[in-house]
Order: C-alpha cells, then structure tokens, then sequence
C-alpha cells in the first residue's frame, strides 16, 4: 500500500512541480501540500489525469492553528472510484487572504466552501454565493475557531408564547468552572440536581 503511494506521490510530484510543498502518507491515506494559488488548478488535475481519477470530492473542511501566521488549512478530501483510493490535499491560508474556489471543478464544494467560511471565516474567491449557512444572519464571529469565546453571545429559538423568533442571551446550565474529579457514583460530597428529593 505504501508503494503505491509512494508511486502516486512521485508522478504527483513530477507533474505539478513547484506547487508541490510537501507530501506524506498519514492514516492510511497520501497527503500533499500545495500551494494556495495553485488549487484549481492542481484539483482540475488530480481530477482528469488518467494515472489520477480523484473524481468524487468527499469533504473541504478547516483547521485552526492560531499561533501560525497563516493559521488555517484547508483540507480537501478526494476520491478515485476508478483506482479504489483516496488523497488528502492541504494548504494554508490567514484571515485576510481568500482561497480561489473550486466550485468550478467540483459543484459539491459549493457548501462546503460555505461552511468553512461560516464556521472558520475562511474566505474563497471567485465563488458563486459565499454568505453563511449554519449560523443566523446577524451572527458575530466563527463558532469553530480556537480564539471564539464559550458564552457571551445570543441564541436563536421560536418561543411559542409570543409566537415568534426571539433572541435570548446564551445561559449555561452548568458549573463548568468548578470542577470535582470524585465520581458521583462513589458518594459524592456535594448534593447533584435532582438529588435532593432522594432524601424524602
């Protein structure tokens, strides 16, 4: 399995040159890195190359590394039905600088490019309809970046008395604050909600 890898990454390596960054197999799968301008272009490749065959785009999705200068990578997952084998292609991006799109190449990118945008604020350029998808329209800041703070902000809901959709702040019905590593289970020294009608 590894050779065929090695295979791969070498006519990888051959045909996209320079926009190659680094390439390793991890989880069972080749992963690549390229460079960030270059991901059209080396997608349209990996899709039409007759040794490649990635034709079925399975997944984009983000990762968060806020102390790197260019703190997001963009992980793209491809699959080759044909030749029964998967590749993992990555690159790094900042805030402020927009990933071209591949809805082009692949059409199913469209909402995953949203919901990295939404959930991270990655941006893509030249992307037909980039406006948030899981998070409300008025909604501040990306829920799934390390830096997004836990409480503070506001949730949507219906609330069925004033038959309408309210905003209320965000409440936590926990102390996720003091923590107590004895199990409840062993006689805890602290009375758990619910148990205080245990005693009647």
């Amino acid at each position: 399995m590894d050779d065929s890898f090695t295979e791969l990454g070498d006519y990888i390596d051959a045909k996209i040159g320079d926009a190659l960054m680094s390439r390793q197999t991890a989880f069972g799968e080749l992963t690549v890195v390229v460079a960030r301008d270059q991901i059209v272009q080396i997608m349209r490749f990996l899709r039409d190359d007759p040794r490649c065959r990635f034709e079925c785009l399975i997944d984009i999705c983000g990762v968060d590394w806020p102390a790197r200068k260019r703190r997001f990578d963009v992980v793209y997952h491809l699959l080759s039905p044909r030749r029964n084998t998967r590749i993992r292609v990555k690159l790094e991006t900042d805030e402020a600088t927009p990933v071209p799109s591949i809805v082009e190449t692949f059409p199913a990118a469209n909402w995953f490019e949203r919901e990295a945008y939404d959930m991270y604020g990655i941006l893509f350029s030249d992307h037909p309809d980039l406006r948030r998808l899981l998070t409300d329209y008025g909604f501040e800041g990306h829920p799934l970046r390390k830096d997004f703070p836990l409480t503070g902000f506001v949730e949507l809901r219906y609330d069925d008395e004033q038959k309408r959709v309210v905003y209320d702040k965000v409440k936590l019905m926990q102390e996720f604050r003091n923590f107590d590593f004895e199990s409840p289970w062993e006689d805890a020294k602290y009375l758990l909600p619910g148990d205080e009608k245990a005693g009647e």
